[in-house]
Parts: structure tokens; sequence; C-alpha cells
């Protein structure tokens, strides 16, 4: 019998509300999510195109004229 190699453990995100951030200022905004858990912080221009991976413990947040206007996991 071949062992199986061991499942990767994937990190909880923060249980934090994405939608705690809008409106805040894009630069406080991205520090605060950091100091609570977020190990990747990605601005967005708004209707940026991005890709669809969900990648566990990233908050993205679409900033517009310095503010946060949408924000969500992954």
């Amino acid at each position: 019998m071949v062992p199986m190699a061991p499942l990767p453990r994937i990190p909880e995100p923060p249980r934090d509300a994405p939608e705690s951030y809008v409106g805040l200022d894009a630069d406080g905004a991205a520090q605060l999510a950091r100091t609570r858990g977020w190990r990747v912080v990605r601005t967005l221009p708004p209707g940026a195109v991005v890709t669809m991976e969900y990648l566990a413990g990233r908050l993205n947040m679409e900033v517009e004229d310095g503010t946060v206007t949408r924000c969500w996991a992954g």
C-alpha cells in the first residue's frame, strides 16, 4: 500500500467583515486589515479585471479616489 500525501492545511481567513472597510481611507484600511489577520490585501481600481481564483487569507479592496468602495474576501 502506498501512503498518501497529507492534505494541505488551508488557513482559515480572519473572522472579520469585509464590508466594514467600505468608506475607509484605502491606506488605513489596508493597515487595519493586516492587523486583523489578512495575509494579503489587494487594492484594485473600479471595474478592474481580476481572475476568479480564491486565495484564503486575501482581502480585495476596490478603491476610488483613495476610499474603499467595495471589499470582499478571496
